[in-house]
């Protein structure tokens, strides 16, 4: 078993997967291994990439793309699925791409789940203002559980305008200064320290709207943890309050439409739905 030894990015794996290809090594000859990660015992290094001029390896733009997404899915074996379907597809096996086959399966589940992951930021990432005259003017925590950050992060790019902002999770973050932006992995210690203590003031309004908008008479949790997964709650303003506004729902609340200190008042009462949803 020969281990390939590379910095753990995709544009590096890419460059010594090409000169692995053009060296005819096969899939199960090959442990790939991130610079920080630990192999073998048995296993031996792999050569230096060729300066030399191989056959000429020809791979479609589209299967390219799909193995960049692929590679943000966090697993021990991402390095390798994706070998093996460059492998076979070089060799003629379209079929390799395809739903239908156990690789191609397995690849395309990583890229949706990958992009379910992106999704995930964009709803529930919460910004929180900063009243510094320097550094950035929002700043937000979050934990994926893909290498999502640096792809997904433009989408705030677009949509804040000139405001300055930082991003942090575990292991990576970035920094918008209105422009540009900078990414750096592993994060910070300051940058980290920064987005988990900050201190939204709008926090406490906005969990008294969303308690008083809640509608026990349409709960259904499995609906709920699966648009808003429980993972999410901890760093969110209202996750705190979701538990006790469905425990209250299940000891009787579900008779009303709204929160109970609403529909205590006087007025038109709306009352439990036929249907059930979230």
């Amino acid at each position: 078993m020969v281990t390939v030894r590379f910095d753990g990015s995709f544009q590096e794996w890419r460059v010594r997967a090409r000169a692995l290809l053009q060296s005819c090594v096969a899939p199960h000859e090959l442990n790939w291994a991130s610079d920080d990660e630990s192999t073998g015992l048995f296993d031996e290094p792999s050569p230096a990439p060729s300066t030399e001029g191989g056959p000429r390896i020809r791979v479609p733009r589209q299967l390219l793309d799909e193995l960049e997404m692929a590679a943000r899915y966090r697993t021990e074996q991402r390095w390798s699925l994706l070998y093996r379907v460059l492998w076979r597809v070089t060799l003629g096996d379209s079929s390799a791409r395809t739903v239908g086959d156990i690789d191609g399966s397995e690849l395309h589940g990583r890229i949706k789940a990958v992009r379910r992951e992106a999704h995930h930021l964009h709803a529930f990432l919460r910004f929180s203002p900063l009243q510094t005259s320097d550094g950035p003017r929002y700043v937000a925590w979050f934990e994926p559980a893909h290498d999502i950050l640096p792809w997904a992060a433009g989408h705030f790019a677009e949509r804040m305008g000139g405001n300055s902002w930082l991003i942090a999770t575990p292991e990576e973050g970035v920094c918008w200064d209105g422009q540009d932006m900078y990414y750096t992995r592993p994060c910070p210690p300051p940058w980290r320290q920064l987005a988990q203590n900050a201190a939204d003031p709008g926090g406490e309004l906005w969990k008294a709207y969303y308690e008083s908008t809640f509608n026990p008479a349409r709960l259904n949790r499995g609906v709920l943890e699966s648009n808003l997964p429980v993972r999410f709650w901890k760093n969110l303003p209202e996750g705190m309050l979701i538990p006790q506004l469905m425990s209250r729902a299940r000891a009787g609340a579900q008779r009303d439409g709204q929160a109970e200190r609403v529909a205590a008042r006087s007025g038109k009462r709306i009352g439990r739905d036929a249907k059930q949803a979230d």
